[in-house]
């Protein structure tokens, strides 16, 4: 009979999956952790919503594995640097700014919201964030988005949207999916991580202009680079400094505050400050997408 070991990302690991995967390794003395992950991926079909092998969830799954004591690793052959820790800040802001526009909304002129993960402006994103931000500039982990918004020539905006938090107690009530479903459709949910209107560009209704913008394009930009659909947006706010007011006007709804746990915390101490939940359904009937079963 096959015990169940663990539970990792929505799977669950059997005791019959390990012993699997240390016949691979005993099988193929050669292959690297990497080979091995990528060939595990194949057998099991574990893949993203755009096809790709879940790759880096995969290593992490061996590694804890390994760790328990309950496969047996091949030796590391090298550790490349962690892109998230190591990576370097952003260099300073190259000389040209945005002139300073103090105008109504319409004077602005046509404004363009541009994707730029992987263009030639994502350097620049990442300068502007880092330099005007108060949270400064950090590189997005998995699923994400990078968007600059231009008037004319000049930036104005910047805005960066990634994966979403695994469990946020407000938004699951709000949703009412069990954990199960949220393991499984927790992808059709981004995260507003970054939202940026640059200094001297004081422009009122722009930041809910914008906003309302992006909820009409984002699903269908997040469908072109990973193959599915957003039904639902999410952002945190601390109302320490900020009042959500752009939010409320975008018609976004505030779902309460957070516990101050962080979402990697490991006790129910509270240690960073509480924010407040914010979100926007995509449409009417997104519970119906994010949990078909109760539809």
């Amino acid at each position: 009979m096959s015990l169940t070991l663990l539970r990792y990302r929505g799977r669950e690991i059997q005791s019959a999956d390990a012993t699997f995967i240390q016949g691979l390794i005993t099988e193929n003395p050669g292959w690297s952790r990497r080979r091995l992950s990528a060939e595990l991926c194949r057998a099991w079909h574990w893949v993203q919503p755009n096809g790709a092998l879940r790759d880096m969830v995969c290593r992490s799954l061996l590694l804890q594995l390994h760790r328990q004591g309950l496969i047996e690793l091949p030796a590391k052959r090298f550790s490349p640097p962690n892109n998230v820790v190591a990576r370097p800040a952003p260099a300073p802001s190259q000389p040209r700014e945005a002139r300073p526009r103090q105008c109504g909304l319409s004077e602005l002129g046509p404004l363009e919201i541009r994707p730029v993960r992987r263009t030639a402006h994502e350097a620049l994103f990442g300068q502007l964030m880092e330099a005007h931000h108060y949270l400064g500039y950090t590189q997005p982990v998995g699923e994400h988005l990078k968007y600059l918004v231009f008037a004319g020539a000049d930036p104005i905006a910047a805005l960066a949207w990634s994966s979403a938090p695994r469990h946020l107690a407000a938004r699951d009530r709000f949703i009412g999916w069990p954990a199960e479903v949220r393991r499984r459709h927790l992808h059709l949910i981004a995260y507003n991580t970054r939202f940026l209107i640059l200094p001297g560009v004081q422009v009122p209704h722009l930041a809910s202009h914008l906003l309302g913008r992006m909820a009409r394009r984002i699903s269908a930009d997040w469908q072109a680079l990973y193959a599915h659909p957003i039904h639902l947006l999410e952002t945190f706010i601390d109302p320490a400094r900020f009042r959500g007011i752009c939010y409320r006007a975008a018609n976004w709804v505030c779902l309460g505050l957070t516990t101050g746990r962080g979402h990697n915390a490991r006790t129910r101490q509270r240690d960073q400050p509480r924010k407040e939940l914010w979100v926007y359904p995509l449409s009417a009937d997104f519970r119906a997408h994010l949990h078909p079963a109760a539809a």
